[in-house]
C-alpha cells in the first residue's frame, strides 16, 4: 500500500490547489521571470526585516498548487512562486536531461542572490521538498527555514528497504523510459471531467484536478525529474541543515501508526521535526487546506 501510494503520487501528477480563504483584495503578482530550469512569479512586495518565501511544487505541478496559501502569506512577506519549466504545460527550457534538479537549485540560488534574499524560507512539496532539502543541506547558509511537505529523503527505499541509489537506478530508468514512451498518448487524452480514481487526493474534485494537471505537463521533464528523485538519497546530508525551523509535514491518511512506521525511521537522527496530518493523502494542501494553512503559518512564526 505504501509503495503504491507514493509511486502513484509521484508518477501520476502533481498537487492541486486548495481554495483560498483570504477576504481582502489579492496581492499584485509580478510578471513571470523565466530562467533555464524554472520560472518565478512574485506575489506581494519585499518587506524589510522579513525574508521572502519560495514555494516549490511537486512533480507535474504548476505553481497554482499554492493558491490556497499564497495570497494570505503575501500580506506578511513576499511570496516567490516557483514553477519547474515544463510542469505547467510551458516551455521545457533546459529540463528533461541529466542534471535537471541541480539546475533548478542553481536557478533558485541565483534568483535569491539577485533579490538580496540572504536566508529565505523554502516550502517544497513532494519533488519540491527534495529540492528544498538538497538546497538546505548543500547550501546551509542560504536557507533560513525549511518546510518539507510529504517528501521522504530517499524515495527509492520504498521500492526496496535495502536500496541504494546505485541499486535502484535500473528501476528508476525503467520508469523514466515508460514515462517518455507514454508522452504521445498523454497528449491525445481528453480533459478529465469525472473522478478517475486513484490515491493521490482523498476527494473526487482533487483527483480530477490532479489528473488534468498531469495531462498538461511535458513528460520529458517529468521523466527526468522522476528518475533523479528516485535515485537521490539526501538523508545522510540532512545533518548539515542549519535552517530553523526544519519541519516535515506528512500525510497520515493511510493510518497514523502505519504512516509513523515509514516517516519516523526515514528521518531518525536528523534535525527535522515531524508533524503528521490525519485524513489526508499526498496532497495535504488540497485534502486538509485549513490545517495546511495553519501549519505553514506556525512554521513561519517559529
Amino acid at each position: 500500500m505504501i509503495i503504491r501510494f507514493f509511486t502513484a503520487a509521484l508518477i501520476a501528477v502533481a498537487a492541486a490547489p486548495a481554495a483560498s480563504t483570504a477576504q481582502t483584495a489579492p496581492q499584485a503578482a509580478s510578471a513571470e521571470q523565466r530562467m533555464a530550469h524554472i520560472s518565478i512569479v512574485a506575489l506581494g512586495e519585499a518587506k524589510k526585516g522579513r525574508e521572502p518565501v519560495y514555494l516549490i511544487p511537486g512533480l507535474s505541478s504548476p505553481r497554482d498548487v499554492w493558491d490556497g496559501i499564497a495570497p494570505d502569506l503575501a500580506k506578511e512577506r513576499q511570496v516567490l512562486l516557483v514553477q519547474v519549466n515544463g510542469f505547467g504545460g510551458d516551455a521545457l527550457g533546459d529540463n528533461g536531461k541529466s542534471g535537471m534538479t541541480d539546475g533548478i537549485i542553481a536557478d533558485i540560488l541565483a534568483d535569491a542572490a539577485k533579490r538580496g534574499a540572504k536566508r529565505p524560507a523554502v516550502i517544497g512539496h513532494s519533488y519540491g521538498g527534495l529540492i528544498g532539502m538538497m538546497l538546505a543541506a548543500r547550501h546551509p547558509g542560504r536557507v533560513g527555514r525549511l518546510l518539507v511537505v510529504d517528501t521522504l529523503p530517499f524515495f527509492g527505499r520504498l521500492f526496496d528497504p535495502a536500496a541504494t541509489p546505485a541499486s535502484i537506478a535500473p528501476r528508476a530508468e525503467q520508469l523514466r523510459a515508460m514515462t517518455v514512451a507514454g508522452a504521445d498518448r498523454m497528449k491525445t487524452m481528453p480533459v478529465v471531467t469525472s473522478d478517475p480514481g486513484g490515491i493521490w487526493s482523498n476527494t473526487p474534485e482533487g483527483r480530477i484536478k490532479v489528473a488534468n494537471w498531469g495531462l498538461k505537463a511535458d513528460q520529458r521533464a517529468v521523466a527526468q525529474a522522476l528518475y533523479e528523485d528516485i535515485v537521490t538519497d539526501i538523508g545522510p546530508e540532512l545533518g548539515k541543515v542549519t535552517a530553523k525551523a526544519f519541519t516535515i509535514l506528512y500525510a497520515a491518511g493511510m493510518g497514523e501508526a502505519q504512516a509513523r512506521a515509514v516517516w519516523e525511521p526515514a528521518y531518525a537522527g536528523t534535525p527535522a521535526k515531524l508533524v503528521a496530518v490525519p485524513d489526508s493523502y499526498h496532497f495535504i494542501m488540497l485534502d486538509q487546506p485549513q490545517r495546511f494553512a495553519a501549519e505553514v503559518k506556525a512554521f513561519l512564526a517559529e
